[in-house]
């Protein structure tokens, strides 16, 4: 990093891509969305009568906590050199002035502050020509990071790329003045994979399950499971995606999940958007050559689960039907898919099971909440004090689902499947210690965010998984 010697010379400093590892246009209208769908529409309707227009509009429909907004260490680590060497530094940014407000009395490094106002948007040109009026008598820095800055730097005296990519740094570097880089200037792909939640598809499995029970095990059938398997995983990634926009806040204010690509600020919003609208595509392609009806299932799934992000997430009781709904609805997926008719049993344990799974998962949060001193999880319908019903609802739907099991063992059915019912029974006893375990590691704030994913990784869960399994292979074999 060099230094500036000369103390009269304003530092300039952008805020979206440089201050701050976000975009606040984006900010505000997935905040907006997230709290009114209807009224983030109506401020896009806005932007005929131009993108500061929009602006303002977004800001004044959102209330995004500043205090929690991604901001880039290395930025601030930059102003505070220049102002202990007797510096001053102002905030210029496309940003509607009262947010750029805000950001200004959180941070408090900023001499000066100038955002957009209602009719003119302070990005490219026209920061060009603001800064040169307002400083080029003295002179100014400009910190930017990217191409829409080129005109900025071409008036300034001195040149900071922010995260710049190669491509813009020989730009900058050509125009010839004194310059600094800070940041990376390659793209690192592990926060988009995060982004995806890879780690979430394996409960897309469960479109394997009505293949398996109905041991329909032929190539071609299971080629159609995979393919389904892949199309769910697509879907369920770009609803991650939606989620974790419209989530933001709420996800900066939590423990693990401020980590999120989206929450801290490694993937910018702007590919956040496009990668939803991608990988919708994309699981809509495959989901047509699997077929007309799994498409119509699969779209079904993509309206409930986005539903859930934009309303039911935030209605008690109701956010634990969807979701207990969204997991039974990739059972009916992999059946509609296989062509295997799915038996009311199957239906009627899984939404008694998934129901306590979902239930779990809210009991969770609250266990977080209660341990961290809050009164209610952010953008949650739950209070605190709802702990011990909802740790009742988990354990006594998870008990019924084990009952419905016992039920469709002594059915007729079942022996035209297994050669050795009896041993299904095993079934009942390993899902009854195992859904009594994981209430036990939720209730002492031990639990993942999601309960499937820690069944994964936790070795008990995983013993037990494999005793199931065992205990079916022993049904099927002929004594």
């Amino acid at each position: 990093m060099s230094e500036i010697s000369d103390t009269t010379m304003m530092l300039a400093v952008d805020l979206d891509g440089t201050l701050l590892n976000s975009d606040m246009l984006l900010e505000t209208f997935w905040n907006a969305a997230s709290k009114d769908w209807g009224s983030a529409i109506k401020a896009v309707r806005s932007l005929s009568k131009g993108k500061a227009a929009l602006k303002a509009e977004l800001t004044d429909a959102s209330d995004v906590d500043v205090t929690t907004l991604p901001y880039n260490s290395d930025v601030l680590d930059y102003i505070a050199s220049w102002k202990s060497g007797g510096g001053k530094v102002a905030l210029v940014t496309a940003t509607n002035q009262s947010l750029a407000d805000q950001i200004a009395a959180h941070l408090g490094v900023f001499d000066a502050v100038h955002g957009s106002s209602d009719s003119i948007n302070l990005k490219g040109p026209n920061k060009a020509e603001f800064l040169a009026k307002t400083y080029g008598d003295v002179g100014f820095a400009y910190m930017g990071d990217t191409d829409a800055d080129l005109p900025v730097w071409q008036a300034a005296t001195k040149i900071v790329t922010v995260n710049a990519h190669k491509a813009l740094r020989i730009k900058a570097e050509s125009l010839g003045k004194d310059i600094t880089h800070l940041g990376r200037d390659t793209v690192d792909i592990k926060p988009y994979l995060k982004a995806l939640r890879p780690h979430q598809w394996v409960k897309n499995i469960l479109v394997f399950v009505p293949i398996f029970l109905a041991h329909q095990l032929d190539m071609a059938t299971l080629f159609l499971g995979i393919m389904a398997f892949m199309a769910f995983s697509l879907i369920a990634s770009s609803v991650y995606v939606i989620n974790d926009l419209l989530d933001l806040d709420a996800d900066r204010a939590h423990p693990r999940k401020c980590q999120r690509p989206f929450a801290a600020g490694s993937v910018p919003m702007r590919h956040g958007t496009g990668m939803a609208a991608g990988l919708l595509g994309a699981g809509a392609v495959l989901s047509l050559l699997v077929g007309p009806v799994f498409l119509l299932v699969l779209a079904l799934y993509f309206a409930a689960t986005t539903g859930y992000s934009f309303y039911f997430k935030r209605r008690m009781v109701i956010d634990i039907c969807v979701l207990s709904g969204l997991y039974t609805m990739r059972i009916i997926a992999g059946g509609v898919a296989a062509g295997v008719v799915i038996s009311v049993w199957l239906l009627a344990f899984s939404v008694f099971f998934f129901f306590a799974l979902a239930a779990i998962k809210r009991q969770g949060e609250l266990v977080d909440n209660a341990k961290a001193g809050k009164l209610a999880p952010s953008g949650r319908g739950y209070r605190v004090d709802d702990l011990a019903i909802v740790s009742q609802m988990s354990i006594a739907s998870g008990y019924v689902s084990v009952m419905v099991l016992a039920l469709y063992i002594n059915s007729p059915s079942v022996s035209l499947l297994y050669a050795n019912p009896p041993v299904l029974w095993g079934i009942c006893l390993v899902l009854l210690f195992w859904l009594s375990w994981v209430a036990m590691v939720t209730h002492r704030g031990e639990m993942h965010d999601d309960p499937i994913v820690y069944a994964v990784k936790d070795r008990i869960s995983r013993v037990c998984g494999f005793l199931i399994v065992g205990f079916v292979l022993l049904a099927s074999i002929a004594v």
